[in-house]
């Protein structure tokens, strides 16, 4: 398995970001994952399906990357994942395909529909209409990267003999989903080069067996499809925010972490990000020290 680590969204300051990154370049990992989230929204105003509020910080996963990218030498970077229908899409192909020059080739995509309805209307998008509209984007962005001149009639997107210059070298990105409802099952077994399935192991093996039924109804064999999920090295929980119990700073166990990973190795995973948010630590260096952990509990499976 491939081994990266969601970046820790408590590292604020650009210093302290720039020493994690160059830690995690030097200790060998192979990737770095960027979340996304552009507004967060009142929950004594608004009803939220999700655990993120106004009160939750996320960089800006673009920037962001092109900053890291600067700083790193060998680590892929990925947005995990990109909110897609509530952004403009030939500006967004443009954006990553820089970031994705200035690396050499070192960016691969994450996408996904998102949850919060108050971010899309900030945003001036549909929220009912994003997962049409997504899959209308993916076909934009795949011929934008791939022709230098293109021609495309949909309901969103009206292109008439234009392009983006420069393109990606490798012609393309690669295409990664994130979701586990099953509109979203279908879509990665249709289109998605990998599925970012970042859900506890007892969710996600049955979301396997969903994506193994809907590539066989397609023909598609779904070892062509690479499976990303996550390993938490404390007991926080992501669906609690903020808003964690009084254990989530506890350390799990090297032992929890490998029998963890062979189980997902064992289940078809690819790529394992590594999760040490929301358990109280205040410095790069701690995160920095629970990677490297990780690592050598990994490598040694």
């Amino acid at each position: 398995m491939k081994l990266g680590m969601v970046l820790p969204l408590d590292l604020q300051d650009g210093i302290a970001l720039r020493d994690f990154v160059q830690a995690l370049d030097e200790l060998g990992f192979d990737y770095l994952s960027f979340p996304d989230h552009v507004i967060g929204g009142n929950p004594a105003v608004h009803q939220l399906n999700g655990p993120y509020t106004h009160e939750s910080f996320f960089h800006e996963p673009l920037t962001t990357m092109g900053y890291v990218a600067a700083l790193t030498r060998r680590l892929e970077l990925m947005p995990t994942v990109i909110i897609l229908p509530q952004r403009q899409t030939a500006l967004f192909a443009k954006q990553l395909t820089q970031i994705d020059l200035l690396t050499g080739g070192r960016v691969r995509l994450g996408i996904g529909v998102g949850w919060n309805q108050v971010e899309y209307e900030v945003l001036e998008m549909e929220f009912a209409d994003r997962g049409p509209r997504i899959d209308e984007q993916i076909a934009v962005l795949r011929a934008l990267w791939r022709e230098p001149l293109v021609d495309f009639e949909g309901r969103w997107h009206h292109i008439r003999q234009a392009g983006i210059n420069p393109r990606p070298a490798r012609g393309t990105i690669p295409i990664w989903m994130g979701g586990w409802s099953d509109p979203a099952i279908r879509r990665i077994a249709r289109e998605g080069e990998g599925w970012v399935l970042f859900a506890p192991l007892e969710m996600g093996k049955p979301a396997l067996e969903k994506l193994h039924i809907q590539c066989a109804a397609i023909g598609r064999d779904p070892k062509e499809i690479g499976i990303q999920s996550w390993i938490f090295l404390n007991r926080s929980d992501v669906m609690a925010g903020a808003h964690q119990k009084s254990d989530a700073a506890e350390i799990r166990s090297p032992e929890e972490w490998a029998a963890e990973g062979r189980a997902w190795r064992d289940a078809g995973a690819t790529h394992m990000d590594c999760w040490t948010m929301y358990g109280g630590l205040t410095h790069p260096d701690q995160h920095i020290e629970l990677a490297r952990r990780f690592k050598e509990t990994m490598d040694a499976l």
